[in-house]
């Protein structure tokens, strides 16, 4: 079973290792139902979709009937203006099924000018306050991929308190200096203020570019054993931390696997040597 936190100042407590529910935009029905039995045998109580994910919503539709009170449900919005957002999240909640949604989050939003669109006077944020207010989701949080996400979390957290922030995070990503000075001051006002911190692309090699897609996400994962191991073990290793599942219900067996059997971070001599062992390439230009 994998280890339980309190998520931000929600009072759930979620597994520390969450389901990115992006693995289900491409999957029958047949599948989906066959990844709920994987999610159930390590605990998993906490599911992060988004409307973007092809047909992740309505793959969970039939899990939220049966099953709706064992999962944080969290899902997000890419649109910017208020009209565009209120509507996909009446789409959404159609979707699943669901009256309320636990997490309705702010998608990708690492755009100087879509962020202005969306804090503007009818943007975004006035249905995600309107929607907490009428009981139609209960938390709301941001999301973000790019090497100015942090950044840009920073100035999103000065509009608005939300309660959960997303983006990118792994050993090769620390090893540049300004995205590590920048996710740590992120992190460390998080942590003050009782936000929770969701991570993903713990398992990132390198990105796609010109080669061929042979997991259903948008970079290519780690899925070596020991290598997975300790990825997921160094995410984990800071205890502030919540790790998103990788893209792909091919993958997700062993992310779950490593998440269960996680006890102590690697160290970094370890985690250099996993680096020159498997030819790792610089991601940066394209997070």
């Amino acid at each position: 079973m994998i280890a339980k936190k309190e998520f931000g100042r929600t009072g759930h407590m979620s597994t520390r290792t969450l389901f990115g529910a992006a693995a289900l935009g491409g999957v029958d029905q047949k599948t989906a139902d066959e990844t709920l039995e994987v999610l159930f045998e390590y605990g998993v109580n906490h599911i992060d979709t988004a409307a973007s994910y092809g047909a992740a919503e309505d793959r969970i539709q039939p899990w939220l009937q049966k099953y709706r009170d064992q999962f944080f449900l969290a899902t997000k919005s890419e649109k910017r203006t208020y009209k565009e957002a209120w509507q996909q999240l009446e789409n959404s909640r159609r979707r699943m099924g669901v009256d309320v949604i636990d997490l309705w989050q702010m998608h990708s939003l690492s755009d100087p000018e879509e962020w202005k669109t969306a804090f503007g006077p009818d943007g975004a944020i006035k249905a995600f306050l309107e929607a907490r207010e009428k009981g139609y989701v209960r938390f709301l949080g941001v999301t973000g991929h790019g090497m100015n996400i942090p950044t840009m979390h920073m100035k999103s957290l000065e509009q608005h308190s939300f309660d959960s922030i997303l983006l990118p995070w792994n050993y090769l990503l620390y090893q540049d200096d300004a995205y590590r000075t920048a996710w740590e001051n992120l992190v460390s006002y998080a942590t003050e203020k009782g936000i929770a911190v969701q991570t993903i692309k713990s398992l990132m090699r390198r990105p796609w570019g010109d080669q061929a897609h042979f997991a259903d996400c948008w970079y290519e994962p780690h899925t070596q054993e020991g290598v997975v191991q300790k990825a997921v073990s160094w995410v984990l290793g800071d205890d502030r931390l919540f790790l998103n599942t990788t893209g792909d219900v091919k993958v997700l067996p062993g992310v779950l696997e490593a998440a269960s059997k996680h006890t102590t971070r690697p160290s970094d001599a370890e985690m250099a040597a996993m680096v020159q062992d498997t030819e790792m390439a610089n991601i940066f230009a394209n997070m």
